[in-house]
């Protein structure tokens, strides 16, 4: 009877933090109304929205109201997970809502462009066009940036309680940039924010206007690659949009700790980061490599054929996805080039995907050290007296 009495305590306090959370959701889902005030003739697109919001809000007022202790108690990582995957349910179910009731999309294509978003996959299957509603697709890039930073780094910067590093962990954000979790996941939302302004800011002053810029900004941090364009950035085929979104796509695959580091001022600190080295020696090289045997022999213009290179790379180490040009006249070693890039991903802690640059820079440190220690063994097998002031030295 205490088991089952102390199971039922546990359970209403997952339920209780995860109606938290679900309720700070149903506002975010609110997030496209506020473009009403600028494009007032699609407020026929404004039904899914409502229902999806209220619905988290509602639900979330309900288990956070009747089932929250007292006194806040603290979750382990089982627990978090459980909170975490109930949480990416019922964002992913609710964000398929407007594309269901609003863009005519069947519930697996809506489920299914909502999880892209929400992941920051960038595959998509909603239909992009001039006609196409803004607040859809506005709302599709919300997403992306909602998902980029992480419904937990959100939730967490808003309440306090020992609630924290379950979620924190269980979400895969065990780093912390400081001691307390709470202002760890508000140090992080404001480096994301601060972002996303300057992101659009730049974006409008290169050209785009105020809807692409903003929408841009948020898929190009967050690395998802969503865009208002069919064309996506090779529309504007222009070199200072392009070296804007290089900007914030090589931020968005930054490690957050190593961005706070640069911050604060410690630049020797960032300089000495492997990841850091290791993401700017394969980029150079991925460049040189596709300006080379690709993009040269594609393009008549040198310019051209330096901006594709260098741009491609960073979309495809960083996993977003943007695109200035069509892949269908590439050469096969141009694709394996960017399909590695994709694999090996983005920093440790960024909003990319892939293995990760830290991973790989430690198989790499580990595989020199084998082979040096392999060489050791060797020498000191042939003259002891050598391998033992070789081993010294590596």
């Amino acid at each position: 009877m205490r088991y089952r009495a102390y199971l039922r305590q546990r359970y209403r306090t997952i339920l209780a933090y995860t109606g938290e959370i679900l309720h700070i959701m149903g506002w975010l889902m609110l997030a496209p109304l506020l473009l009403l005030v600028f494009y007032p003739d699609e407020v026929r697109y404004a039904s899914g929205f409502l229902i999806a919001g209220s619905s988290l809000i509602l639900v979330g007022l309900l288990l956070w109201q009747f089932l929250m202790p007292q006194e806040p108690e603290g979750l382990n990582v089982q627990e978090g997970a459980v909170i975490v995957l109930l949480v990416w349910i019922a964002a992913v179910l609710c964000g398929a809502l407007p594309f269901m009731v609003n863009a005519d999309m069947s519930f697996t294509h809506a489920v299914f462009e909502s999880t892209s978003g929400l992941t920051t996959t960038g595959l998509s299957l909603f239909p992009v066009h001039d006609e196409a509603s803004r607040l859809l697709l506005f709302h599709r890039s919300f997403l992306q940036a909602t998902g980029g930073a992480g419904f937990v780094i959100i939730v967490l910067s808003a309440i306090a309680g020992p609630s924290g590093a379950g979620l924190s962990v269980a979400e895969g954000r065990s780093d912390q940039l400081a001691p307390h979790v709470r202002r760890s996941a508000g140090i992080v939302l404001r480096i994301y924010i601060s972002y996303l302004v300057a992101g659009a800011v730049a974006l409008r002053l290169a050209g785009m206007n105020w809807f692409d810029a903003l929408n841009h900004a948020f898929t190009a941090v967050a690395t998802g690659g969503f865009s208002t364009r069919v064309e996506s950035i090779g529309y504007w085929d222009s070199a200072w949009i392009e070296f804007v979104i290089i900007i914030l796509m090589l931020l968005g695959a930054l490690n957050f700790l190593t961005a706070y580091t640069f911050f604060r001022g410690k630049f020797s600190a960032v300089f000495r980061n492997g990841e850091l080295r290791l993401a700017t020696i394969v980029l150079v090289a991925a460049s040189l490599v596709l300006l080379g045997l690709v993009t040269l022999e594609l393009y008549s213009s040198t310019e051209k054929a330096v901006r594709v290179a260098i741009f491609e790379s960073v979309s495809a180490i960083s996993g977003t996805g943007f695109s200035t040009v069509t892949y269908a006249n590439w050469q096969d070693v141009g694709l394996i080039i960017l399909t590695a890039l994709m694999i090996i991903g983005g920093g440790a802690g960024s909003t990319s995907g892939g293995l990760k640059q830290q991973r790989v820079y430690i198989l790499y440190k580990s595989l020199r050290w084998e082979i040096q220690r392999a060489f050791c063994r060797v020498t000191q097998s042939m003259n002891p007296r050598y391998g033992r002031e070789n081993a010294r030295i590596f």
